[in-house]
């Protein structure tokens, strides 16, 4: 069976923990990462964290034909009260160990080719440092696509909209379903869903893409 890593799939509301049943019920051998609780834990935050991840992970299992990045950090700030620390730490987590990440998975697919699919978020006011750091993940994962294209790899940037993995209350759960004309929330396994087609021998065509996967929520009104 072809193996696919997913990163972040530590916690169990999470939208990678949503990714990898639907994954292992379309044939794929699952890795998971995280800082803990995971099959491999891995520091992410360190220049050396990801490479080592891949290097661990092909030791043990062979080949990675998939990479699902879906690991992040989140501290919500803004313009006048997000310190230096806290911004290089975003970029680090967010945008640095994708683009190290994906490097890794490149080089040691060699010839065979393969599928990188990364979750993203366009918040940006008042939570600063993730969503400029998650901008230059999109970047980085669009420029994927072009340049490891002629080794037989695809890459897509996929934002799925606001999905509740228990960060939400009462009141945000329901002020955002009410923004979506299918009135609710995506779901992990709506994000499982489209992860898995993209990964999919049919859905390697889609390369270079930043999708949105959100029930209309970011549509014009």
């Amino acid at each position: 069976m072809p193996l696919a890593l997913v990163t972040g799939a530590a916690r169990a509301d999470s939208i990678a923990a949503g990714i990898v049943p639907r994954l292992e019920r379309s044939g794929w051998t699952v890795i998971t990462s995280d800082l803990r609780d995971a099959d491999f834990p891995a520091d992410l935050s360190t220049a050396d964290g990801p490479e080592a991840l891949i290097t661990a992970v092909v030791r043990e299992h062979g080949t990675i034909s998939a990479l699902v990045l879906s690991h992040a950090h989140d501290v919500e700030s803004g313009i006048l009260d997000t310190t230096a620390e806290s911004f290089d730490r975003h970029v680090a987590v967010n945008a640095r160990a994708a683009l190290l990440l994906i490097a890794a998975f490149a080089r040691q697919a060699g010839t065979d080719g393969g599928a990188i699919v990364a979750l993203t978020s366009d918040h940006v006011t008042g939570n600063l440092p993730y969503g400029a750091s998650k901008g230059a993940l999109d970047r980085i994962v669009i420029s994927a696509a072009r340049e490891l294209g002629p080794r037989g790899i695809s890459a897509n940037v996929l934002n799925p909209g606001p999905i509740d993995t228990g960060w939400m209350d009462d009141g945000i759960r329901e002020h955002l379903a009410g923004l979506t004309p299918q009135g609710r929330l995506g779901r992990p396994g709506d994000v499982a869903a489209l992860v898995d087609f993209l990964l999919s021998p049919e859905g390697r065509w889609v390369s270079g893409q930043l999708l949105k996967s959100d029930g209309a929520f970011s549509a014009e009104f």
